[in-house]
């Protein structure tokens, strides 16, 4: 099981790791053989769960650059390969006094007929740098095009409640998508959509973002067997609201924690890895004997001190 925003640098997160009590997780991990600290940046573009997903994928890929656009369509049985991909998320960029703020894709409540007219409207402007739009979700579109081959690109969960200045792409590589960025917020900004959606109180389309840039390798691999991905945490965590993701924490350790452990009781492989903001580590009964003997010796150490340095 990968458990993306396990913790955060915020000190509303720290503090509420204080009072978390999550027995089995406890357990399990005393348990578990301990894997090396996959140490990084909370500056890096690719947050540690996605670079630990991408490892377990074989996409050893430069920040920013792990193509998950192209594995999306591969998964979905289409020929992907060599050809460059992106998502495309519409967007609310809430303007501040000086700087522009990436509102969480959930608050727009965009429908498929809103979405749809503003790609309609939108898909002239990229296809004058070779952009094909496709439509997949109101706020989860797909692009084709080769700009997006080596262009590094932030996460959307890097810049969720984040100013996005300090995230846009760089250099002149990221020039095309930021001029196309500003001629959509002028498009955008008088488009009827937008207009009907102020009428009833609905936050506008603003902008996009790209992300999950890149080609496929040509041979990849499939997901290991029985891997799952836990999302309990991780709105909580963009929003900032400590106190739902203590709670969320709570109902994960109740659950999914309290099943994983049933499942090593009954003699069953198991792996956790717990994701930060800079790094990962994964406990698991892999490994050698020692460390899960080591490991029980330490007994069943407090959460916090477990998910302080990721």
């Amino acid at each position: 099981m990968l458990i993306p925003f396990a913790a955060s640098l915020s000190p509303g997160c720290q503090q509420a790791l204080a009072g978390l009590q999550m027995p089995h997780l406890e357990r399990l991990l005393a348990r578990l053989s301990p894997g090396v600290l996959e140490e990084g940046d909370a500056d890096s573009l690719s947050p540690p769960h996605e670079r630990a997903l991408a490892r377990a994928y074989g996409l050893a890929s430069p920040d920013g650059c792990i193509p998950w656009a192209a594995a999306q369509l591969e998964q979905a049985g289409r020929d992907s390969y060599y050809a460059a991909w992106a998502w495309i998320t519409p967007c609310n960029w809430e303007v501040g006094r000086d700087n522009l703020v990436m509102g969480h894709p959930q608050a727009l409540q965009l429908d498929p007929r809103d979405a749809q007219q503003l790609m309609a409207a939108m898909q002239p402007y990229f296809e004058q740098d070779g952009i094909q739009l496709e439509y997949d979700a109101p706020t989860l579109w797909l692009a084709r095009g080769e700009i997006f081959r080596n262009l590094p690109t932030a996460s959307l969960d890097r810049v969720v409640g984040r100013r996005v200045d300090g995230w846009m792409p760089r250099g002149d590589a990221g020039r095309p998508l930021r001029r196309l960025q500003q001629e959509m917020q002028m498009l955008l900004y008088t488009h009827p959509v937008n207009d009907a959606r102020a009428r009833v109180g609905l936050l506008p389309v603003n902008s996009f973002w790209a992300s999950g840039t890149g080609a496929l390798p040509p041979h990849g691999k499939p997901a290991p067997s029985g891997m799952e991905i836990t999302h309990y945490l991780r709105d909580a965590a963009l929003r900032e609201d400590w106190p739902a993701w203590a709670a969320a924490w709570t109902q994960l350790d109740a659950t999914e924690c309290a099943r994983l452990l049933k499942a090593l009781n009954g003699g069953q492989p198991v792996s956790v890895t717990l994701c930060g903001e800079r790094s990962a580590r994964t406990w698991s009964t892999q490994g050698g004997g020692w460390l899960r003997r080591a490991a029980a010796l330490l007994g069943r150490q407090r959460i916090a001190q477990l998910l302080e340095p990721l």
